[in-house]
């Protein structure tokens, strides 16, 4: 395994990971809520008087963000290497698996593991451990 060093940049990610850090600490701070993306957005397929305004405004930022760096810098090209019914398969699984550990990557692994979550640490040990394995049988037992 080689670093690609051009493509390395520490500092970007360390500036994005401090800015998910404090969004999702002052979104728990001052509207009580867990920045998990699954919640948010499943708030929104069943919305309640009064809470749907945040949520429209969190997932309004997430589109609007990479829109306004694009504007800015422009983006970089993308490239999937994957079928349409790979990425149907890859979406209806990450959704199960959303539903069926009661949360997602980001609820789980940002704000609980901050929290010291028990059920979060178990659940990030599963993502960690599926991804591992599913890269080790893509690349090496598929690829």
């Amino acid at each position: 395994m080689t670093i690609a060093w051009n493509e390395f940049t520490p500092w970007g990610a360390l500036i994005g990971g401090a800015l998910i850090g404090l969004s999702a600490a002052l979104l728990l701070l001052f509207n009580g809520r867990i920045a998990g993306i699954a919640g948010i957005a499943g708030g929104l397929l069943r919305p309640r008087a009064g809470d749907i305004g945040w949520r429209v405004a969190f997932v309004g930022g997430l589109v609007a963000a990479p829109l306004a760096y694009g504007l800015v810098a422009g983006l970089p090209a993308v490239q999937i290497d994957a079928g349409s019914g790979t990425l149907i398969a890859a979406g209806l699984l990450v959704g199960f698996g959303t539903r069926y550990g009661s949360g997602c990557t980001s609820g789980h692994g940002v704000c609980g593991l901050s929290r010291l979550s028990p059920r979060s640490m178990v659940a990030t040990g599963a993502f960690m451990a599926a991804g591992f394995i599913t890269v080790y049988f893509a690349r090496h037992v598929f690829g």
